[in-house]
């Protein structure tokens, strides 16, 4: 499968600010053409590239003030080889984390979910969560996690993610989050997946169902939205004013079967 994917930001730099971008597709994939250009005032600005966890590239960029652009482009084919899971990855995974609070949602997750297991666990969550919240962009504020996803029942994509990643945690599930480029998404974004480790291997789960799983590649995983964020200000002031993402599927999209497991490609 081939995939071409773009990302344009624009911003203002309003003091001498760090920042780093995760905007780039992961590790994994055969990427044929692929192109990265940070500019302030239309002058380029030298990127550090850091590798991340599962194969994720982070770009750090120290900025003077004026306008910020970034535009990023890459064509992908093929897959990620599956990967295994480390000792300290399970531990990771299974914790509570910044907007995963499982150990709140322990209750819920066995009032709702007990008796099933494995592929089933996973089916009957991503279910749940598809059906008890309301997909409404602008219905959360960046600071939500699963609980206040859970009491307000709406939110966007990262909010049903949470949640998702949260309860499958309460069941002692290892799980954690993806941001990806999404094909057929509509309204085209960035976009937020749980990821449930069963069976040797990391399956995408996503409740809002907006795109095929098939078609996603992977940008960036951590335990929530803190280790995903596209763009992270570590130091100074800089501020977004447009974004603008594109995901195809060059040979058209897949079909997307619900009750099939799916590893990011």
């Amino acid at each position: 499968m081939e995939r071409a994917v773009s990302a344009h930001l624009e911003g203002e730099v309003s003091e001498p600010s760090e920042i780093v971008l995760a905007v780039a597709v992961a590790e994994g994939p055969q990427i044929s053409e692929e192109s990265l250009s940070v500019t302030v005032d239309r002058v380029p600005v030298v990127v550090d590239e850091i590798a991340a966890e599962t194969g994720g590239r982070l770009h750090v960029c120290r900025l003077p003030p004026g306008a910020l652009v970034v535009h990023y482009t890459a064509t992908a084919v093929g897959q990620a080889e599956p990967e295994p899971i480390s000792t300290l990855e399970r531990i990771s995974y299974l914790r509570p984390s910044r907007y995963c609070d499982s150990d709140t949602l322990r209750p819920v997750a066995i009032a709702e979910f007990s008796g099933l297991e494995g592929k089933d666990l996973l089916d009957g969550v991503s279910s749940w969560v598809g059906h008890q919240l309301a997909y409404v962009s602008g219905s959360s504020r960046p600071i939500d996690g699963a609980v206040d996803t859970f009491l307000a029942r709406a939110g966007v994509c990262r909010d049903f993610a949470h949640l998702v990643v949260a309860l499958l945690r309460a069941r002692n599930v290892p799980a954690r989050l993806a941001a990806v480029y999404a094909p057929g998404l509509s309204p085209m974004d960035f976009h937020a997946v749980a990821e449930a480790h069963l069976d040797g291997a990391w399956n995408v789960i996503d409740a809002t169902a907006l795109a095929p799983r098939s078609s996603m590649l992977r940008i960036a995983t951590g335990r929530d939205a803190a280790d995903t964020a596209f763009m992270t200000t570590l130091e100074g002031a800089a501020s977004l004013t447009e974004i603008e993402v594109v995901a195809v599927a060059v040979d058209g999209l897949p079909t997307d079967d619900m009750t099939h497991l799916v590893h990011l490609r």
